[in-house]
């Protein structure tokens, strides 16, 4: 049975990657995370028992932890997903983004790479090390154009720019020492199990308790949304059939305003879970001062994914919106259980504008 080794599993892509892959795949699964305040194994407890599944608490900055963990379980495939990931926090404190992102990265890449080595030829060929990565390294579009994988790098956040050096870092290793490497590059995600300091879930936790809806500056930046169990599907299939050395970006052809997306999000509540008033949660949005170097427009063109590996997106937003609202209306014990009073979805990512 082939032994896949994914980092950043108890997240909130990781996690839905885990259910999934394990529901599609006869594989061994071994999950490293380090449990910061976004890894949750609440996320996994229908699967703890599981004879398939292990999970491993640790760093992936550990080399000696990586190394052990490859000698003991002997891996065909790393996905990494291990990351800090929200732009807000990286503009509070970027220290934590360079060390787990970058560092982190460099020393998985590192240990994947003497491991690697040592195997004989034909496990060598069918070894993969996949990266997750963001459309936000590109940096931000105007009205039109789309990000392709040839867009060049312009990071404009401390997050998109340790991404971006990761990225980098994953794809040297290809170039000079031949590791099969694999890169993804995606847009926004929403779905369950998503930490509730992300614009969704945030908004949805926030409207029901009767709390502000904030909105940064005029909420016309605009994402392109993808379906978090689309993308897990989508890096399935380029860990199957993606070529070494090859980058794919996946994207959810789903373009929105965040602004819009709010508006979406209280129709669905005012119809599912109306207030006690009668009147509309559209009456919660606020208006809040900008995150600093907000990017404008961030947009995917998939084509490369759809005509090389034949995957699109099964949900669109009007579909996957739906069973989000619903997943986190029946799971309210989980994001409470989740937040546990370190995060009170206080605004934070101001940075030094904070003094103004």
């Amino acid at each position: 049975m082939p032994t896949m080794l994914v980092t950043g599993g108890a997240g909130f892509i990781g996690s839905n990657f885990i259910h999934i892959a394990l529901q599609n795949s006869a594989i061994r699964l071994i999950n490293l995370d380090k449990l910061t305040y976004a890894g949750n194994l609440d996320s996994l407890k229908d699967i703890e028992q599981d004879s398939h599944y292990i999970f491993v608490e640790g760093d992936i900055c550990d080399s000696g932890l990586i190394n052990d963990i490859f000698t003991q379980y002997q891996p065909d495939s790393i996905v990494h997903f291990a990351a800090e990931s929200h732009v807000d926090r990286s503009i509070d404190g970027p220290g934590e983004f360079i060390r787990t992102n970058i560092q982190g990265t460099f020393a998985l890449l590192e240990e994947a790479r003497k491991y690697w080595r040592e195997l004989d030829k034909d496990k060598q060929n069918q070894f993969r090390f996949l990266h997750i990565s963001t459309d936000e390294v590109y940096g931000s579009l105007g009205d039109t154009g789309y990000f392709t994988e040839e867009t060049a790098y312009a990071p404009n956040s401390p997050y998109s720019a340790s991404k971006a050096s990761s990225d980098h870092l994953v794809r040297a290793y290809y170039h000079t020492y031949g590791l099969p490497v694999l890169m993804t590059n995606c847009s926004n995600n929403y779905g369950p199990y998503q930490f509730p300091e992300k614009l969704i879930p945030l908004m949805i936790l926030n409207a029901l308790e009767g709390k502000p809806l904030p909105i940064y500056g005029n909420g016309q930046n605009v994402r392109d949304w993808l379906y978090v169990e689309d993308h897990c599907r989508a890096i399935l299939r380029v860990l199957e059939a993606g070529k070494p050395g090859e980058k794919y970006n996946i994207g959810g052809h789903n373009e929105k305003k965040n602004l819009d997306i709010v508006h979406i999000l209280c129709n669905i509540l005012d119809e599912k879970r109306p207030r006690n008033d009668g009147k509309s949660y559209r009456d919660q949005i606020t208006y809040v001062k900008d995150r600093p170097g907000h990017d404008l427009r961030y947009a995917i063109d998939a084509s490369k994914i759809q005509k090389e590996l034949g995957w699109v997106p099964a949900e669109t937003f009007e579909t996957g919106i739906i069973k989000t609202v619903e997943w986190y209306l029946n799971n309210l014990e989980w994001c409470h259980r989740v937040t546990d009073g370190s995060y009170r979805r206080e605004r934070i990512g101001l940075g030094a504008q904070g003094a103004e």
